[in-house]
């Protein structure tokens, strides 16, 4: 499985970004697809998950601000970030288990979201 993720960047507070992450492999369309965060000197952090039947799941930091969905006949997955905040500041990684949590899930290279005050 690889995945391939794209979309981070710089923005102000209260701003928004779309990351997007690309998957090919065997299992993927049937994977769940979830997006962590590891920011500077913090360990990596669940973000956001979605099945297959679009299920979806969030840590309570982001609720109401970040939308997880996917596309399963191009194989993405997306996160949508409103109202960003500098905490939101990380590396954002996109990640394809059997179900959520596997230790054995496969992670993409990541992508920078820096939100400045």
């Amino acid at each position: 499985v690889l995945l391939q993720a794209s979309g981070g960047g710089l923005v102000q507070t209260g701003g928004s970004l779309r990351l997007s992450c690309a998957a090919s492999g065997r299992y993927v369309s049937t994977a769940v697809m979830s997006w962590y965060r590891q920011a500077p000197g913090k360990q990596r952090e669940f973000v956001a998950s979605v099945t297959r039947d679009g299920t979806t799941n969030y840590a309570n930091s982001v609720k109401g601000r970040f939308t997880i969905s996917r596309d399963n006949a191009k194989n993405t997955v997306s996160l949508q970030l409103s109202n960003l905040k500098p905490e939101d500041t990380a590396v954002y990684y996109c990640n394809a288990g059997r179900f959520l949590g596997e230790k054995n899930a496969y992670w993409g290279q990541g992508t920078l979201v820096t939100v400045s005050s």
